[in-house]
Formats: structure tokens, C-alpha cells, sequence
């Protein structure tokens, strides 16, 4: 129940933001795009609530969301407008973690090596998968 609240106070919060920023609330169906997007993430997050599964609830809404617009089940039209707001806002959704990991300041100092060497090990190692598995899909 605290996770449903919590997105309704999201989603409270944005349709505060879009109406600043945006104008009427109900230009390009707002509300819609709103429920059709919170909706996935909400379905994400009972999914991990009810299976224990360890990915994130956020990316399993996403991938349902993804799939839903993929069989054409939910029409790029009813999400557009508010997946262009959160994508040209993305940078303030970075400020929090940003701020978290300065309080870690002195952490990241004592362990830079490890955490570099992690970091451009697991990048050099998803730029080959990919290139691997975009040769092998594409033939």
C-alpha cells in the first residue's frame, strides 16, 4: 500500500511540474500517459513484490511497457508526450543520487581502483556483447 502511495504522490507531484511548465492538464491526454506509464512501473513493482525475482521493479515495468508498445498493444501516441517531459527533464532526476554520493565521498576515495578498474572492465565488456550480439542477430 506504501508503494502505491508513494507513486500517486509521484504522480501528484508531476502533474504539479507539468502544469507549470507545460500548461493544461489535459492537453495530450496527460492523465492517460500518466496511468499507462505509472501503471507499468506499478506492475513491476508488484511482480517483484510477489515473486522475490532480484532485478528492479522500474526495469521490469519498463521491459513491460517496451513489450506492450512493441505487440502494439499501448500506441506510441499515448505515451508520448509524457515520456518527451521526462526525458528532457532527466537531469533533475539525477540530483538526488548525486547528492547521496557525496556523502560516500570519503568511501569512493578509499576504494577508487577497484571501483575504476570494476567500471572500465564491465564497460569493455558490454560494448563487446553487443557488437557480439548485434553480428549474430543481424547474420
Amino acid at each position: 500500500m506504501a508503494v502505491l502511495l508513494s507513486y500517486w504522490q509521484a504522480y501528484l507531484q508531476f502533474c504539479l511540474l507539468n502544469c507549470i511548465f507545460v500548461g493544461d492538464l489535459t492537453e495530450h491526454f496527460m492523465i492517460r500517459q500518466c496511468f499507462i506509464i505509472f501503471g507499468c512501473l506499478a506492475i513491476g513493482e508488484l511482480t517483484v513484490w510477489l515473486t522475490g525475482v532480484a532485478i528492479p521493479s522500474s526495469i521490469i515495468g519498463m521491459l513491460l511497457l517496451a513489450t506492450l508498445l512493441q505487440m502494439k498493444v499501448i500506441k506510441e501516441e499515448w505515451v508520448k508526450g509524457m515520456s518527451d517531459f521526462l526525458i528532457s527533464n532527466m537531469g533533475f532526476f539525477f540530483v538526488p543520487p548525486g547528492v547521496a554520493l557525496m556523502l560516500y565521498l570519503d568511501i569512493i576515495k578509499a576504494e577508487f581502483i577497484p571501483i575504476s578498474v570494476a567500471t572500465v572492465v564491465s564497460t569493455v565488456l558490454v560494448l563487446i556483447v553487443t557488437g557480439w550480439m548485434h553480428q549474430k542477430l543481424k547474420g
